[in-house]
């Protein structure tokens, strides 16, 4: 099989198996959350095309189904990069200089706030408290913690996570 039939294949039986978790909720108060936390789990993300299929399966208007997926910050409409960083603007970290930081990371990166590079090994997202308030301005690259942070440490950091890992 070549790449495009393998990928075509998988597509195929991720949404198989959307169909499945729609018909298991279909009919249930409040089947929209459940059935959207599915199809994350199941494609990673919730891109358009699965919205309008759970839109249709469901039997409700896409606009419900997009504003469910946009307000809750567990859902992504795009493919989610290897690494998330997630840059505090919460108060005390912001007055400490995040947001110069986190224009940093955006060009460092070529990436808006938001979105995943590229060459899918990051994506960047501004967040609130991270509960780490006396190490400000704090972020996360996956579960890693990165307190009192300078712009200038931003490329010493990235560079980590860009390393090759050793097989």
């Amino acid at each position: 099989m070549t790449d495009t039939e393998i990928k075509q294949a998988t597509r195929e039986d991720q949404f198989a198996k959307l169909a499945a978790a729609i018909q298991n909720h279909k009919g249930e108060r409040g089947a929209l959350m459940p059935v959207l936390q599915e199809a994350q789990s199941i494609f990673g993300f919730v891109p358009q095309d699965v919205q309008v299929a759970i839109a249709k399966g469901l039997d409700v208007p896409l606009t419900e189904v997009y504003g469910v997926a946009t307000f809750y910050s567990q859902f992504a409409l795009e493919e989610r990069g290897e690494h998330i960083i997630g840059m505090c603007l919460g108060t005390a970290c912001y007055v400490r200089g995040a947001q110069k930081i986190l224009d940093r990371l955006s060009s460092e990166l070529d990436v808006k706030v938001g979105h995943s590079t590229k060459d899918g090994q990051f994506t960047l997202n501004a967040t609130r408290c991270l509960g780490a308030c006396g190490l400000a301005p704090v972020m996360m690259i996956d579960d890693e913690v990165y307190g009192r942070l300078t712009s200038d440490e931003i490329p010493a950091i990235l560079a980590k996570y860009r390393e090759p890992k050793a097989s």
